[in-house]
């Protein structure tokens, strides 16, 4: 059996080997972020970093092999996914982490699997992964003013405020916002 540092180091190599620079720099950023937010709502830093570094690398694959692995987790394929292939990314990663690297943490394949559009439902790991993506250090809105905003929240008012920051964005840009995404905001403000 490996050890989680001998599989941190494999993913983090498989990354570094499959992204473009600039998005493994996006994938250092973001597990750097989510470790961080781990630490400050109480959940698994390892975990979070874990799963910040593994959540984009399916992120430069074809559609025909995101669509094959994507496919393998038995949820319905939605009609957004089917427009823009690309959303795939995080399903295929997570099915990737569980055939090629025997990745069984319910947790990460979870956090990696949604961190895209978001879930009703998710665990904390799945949201801060969520949140990191969206509020990493490299992301143009993310000011010292924005994140002195988000110091004081809780890890739902946190997710709401990105979520719907992003929602709105979108909105603006003339995108759809996927139902899952929808779903989710409403079952945190319900």
């Amino acid at each position: 059996m490996k050890t989680y540092e001998t599989l941190l180091d494999e993913v983090t190599e498989y990354a570094k080997s499959h992204e473009k620079k600039e998005r493994f720099e996006h994938s250092m950023r973001t597990a750097a972020t989510c470790a961080d937010l781990c630490r400050r709502f109480g959940e698994d830093e390892k975990k979070g970093w874990f799963a910040g570094i593994s959540h984009d690398i399916c992120k430069e694959f074809g559609d025909m092999e995101l669509v094959s692995l994507a496919v393998k987790d038995g949820l319905p394929v939605s009609q957004i996914e089917r427009t823009k292939v690309s959303l795939l990314h995080g399903r295929a990663a997570a099915t990737l982490l569980q055939e090629q690297f025997g990745i069984t943490d319910s947790e990460i394949i979870e956090a990696v699997r949604h961190h895209t559009f978001g879930k009703a439902g998710m665990g904390n790991l799945a949201k801060l992964l969520f949140v990191a993506d969206k509020i990493e250090p490299g992301r143009e809105h993310v000011t010292e003013k924005y994140l002195k905003k988000t110091e004081n929240m809780s890890l739902d008012e946190l997710v709401i405020f990105v979520l719907s920051e992003n929602i709105s964005y979108l909105q603006e840009h003339g995108k759809k916002i996927a139902p899952a995404t929808q779903e989710f905001l409403e079952s945190l403000v319900g």
